[in-house]
């Protein structure tokens, strides 16, 4: 009987070191070297993991993770030239990257012995932090703190479930909610030009942005300085003008369509300044997020989204005409970030697959309509309606204000029982539950839900 050979952490890493470094001939190839680094780095069993090794390994075996994603990404720009990112090889290029982070998270979290954010604990500014949260491209390594420059692009994620629900609504999941861009004006300040669901587009301080509890962030440089520092001039001016009245608001573009410039999504914006920066010879994004409309018709009609596709947050990950400089964490609330992913997962997957939908109440319908009017209302009254929802814009219609508190309520009935678990885990075990036991759990909870979890009601 032939014994079945189990690999090491560092004999996975190896194997899809070796992989990625490999010269791909076709895209069926390129899909299916990809799809082998994917199941590398996935399919670990825990039983086969030691507690102790594993932590003394981690800070290695996270560093190692990090070098062979940046060189799978540093050949994107190869692959493309060759005509072999096709649609396939580019959808197992974003599940590899995907899933190396979430296994960097949880090597991080170990090496930082499993710590949490507390109660009334902030989280770390971005680009800060000891316990390896800030991983650097070695091309841009330095040792030291790495200056931003004017037309920097900044990926970010927060610790809201409706953030977790944004990376998640195109046809390939992420873990990033929203794209911005760094402006640095004639007196060295740093701003950031950006366009939000609650303010549409506006200018804030890059240290404002940096510490507003991210749970992870990524910088990225566009290989053209010159056209990367007039898109962030021009943008600038751009959102500037609106402040000062010689031009109007600009609302967010909840439709996610890149035509029009009367109303701005985050990456519609960015687009939009490299585009006039280069007299329209940028065009972003290299590879688009698109929508399936046929199994999620009502949730999207909800939420207003129109568009077949788009330029998703996400997709600058995998851009080469970008430079991935620097990756920042913070492991004490990747755990959080993991839990509702899962959770987001299976919800699109439920309404996708077993027809699962959204269904209101009086509660909802009256906060639907409470906060529509919120926008108009003192702070105080506004106040009384954000225990439930953030700011609501204007152009907010009420069906989505329904979809996004119902989204929110509904993650909440679930997130504290995974919760629970994964702490429990980490008690017993020292290592956090694996993605595909948080999944496995979900699925548990909705085949003894009798149909409802939260708003969301289907068949068990």
């Amino acid at each position: 009987m032939q014994r079945l050979v189990v690999l090491s952490p560092e004999q996975r890493l190896a194997e899809a070191r070796k992989v990625a470094e490999r010269r791909f001939e076709t895209h069926l190839d390129l899909e299916a070297g990809l799809k082998v680094i994917y199941h590398l780095v996935h399919d670990n069993d825990p039983a086969d993991v030691d507690r102790n090794e594993i932590r003394a390994a981690a800070p290695a075996l996270l560093l190692e993770l990090f070098a062979i994603r940046m060189i799978l990404r540093d050949r994107i720009g190869e692959w493309q030239s060759a005509g072999i990112l096709l649609r396939p090889a580019e959808i197992a290029l974003r599940d590899t990257f995907r899933i190396m982070r979430y296994a960097s998270d949880i090597l991080g979290e170990i090496a930082s012995d499993n710590a949490r954010l507390a109660p009334a604990e902030q989280s770390r500014r971005a680009f800060t932090g000891t316990d390896w949260n800030t991983l650097v491209h070695p091309a841009y390594d330095t040792g030291r703190n790495i200056p931003f420059r004017s037309g920097d692009v900044l990926l970010v994620r927060g610790s809201a479930h409706n953030s977790a629900a944004i990376a998640r609504i195109g046809d390939v999941d992420t873990q990033f909610s929203h794209v911005a861009l760094v402006y640095i004006d004639a007196e060295g300040k740093h701003w950031i030009v950006e366009a939000l669901i609650e303010e549409g587009a506006v200018i804030k301080p890059l240290e404002e942005v940096l510490a507003a509890g991210l749970g992870r962030a990524v910088l990225y440089r566009f290989k053209d300085a010159t056209i990367a520092a007039k898109a962030a001039e021009l943008a600038h001016a751009r959102v500037l003008a609106t402040t000062t009245g010689a031009a109007l608001h600009i609302p967010y573009d909840f439709s996610m369509r890149m035509k029009g410039r009367r109303k701005l999504f985050c990456a519609k914006l960015v687009a939009q300044a490299f585009a006039d920066a280069s007299r329209r010879k940028v065009k972003l994004p290299a590879f688009k997020t698109r929508f399936d409309h046929t199994s999620n018709r009502d949730f999207f009609r909800a939420i207003g989204v129109t568009a077949t596709e788009t330029f998703a947050p996400g997709d600058i990950d995998i851009d080469p005409r970008f430079d991935l400089v620097a990756e920042w964490q913070d492991y004490r609330l990747t755990p959080l970030l993991r839990r509702q992913d899962m959770t987001m997962t299976k919800f699109f997957e439920w309404m996708e697959t077993k027809g699962y939908r959204f269904r209101d109440d009086l509660f909802i319908r009256l906060i639907a309509i409470f906060g529509r009017l919120s926008s108009y209302m003192s702070d105080r009254a506004r106040a009384l309606v954000a225990s439930s929802l953030p700011k609501v814009p204007r152009n907010m219609n009420r069906a989505c204000v329904a979809m996004i508190v119902m989204l929110h309520k509904s993650a909440e009935e679930v997130i504290p029982a995974l919760e629970a678990l994964d702490e429990d885990h980490v008690r017993m075990t020292g290592l956090p539950l694996h993605g595909t036991e948080l999944l496995a759990h979900l699925e548990r909870l909705r085949q003894v839900s009798g149909g409802r979890i939260g708003y969301l009601v289907g068949k068990a």
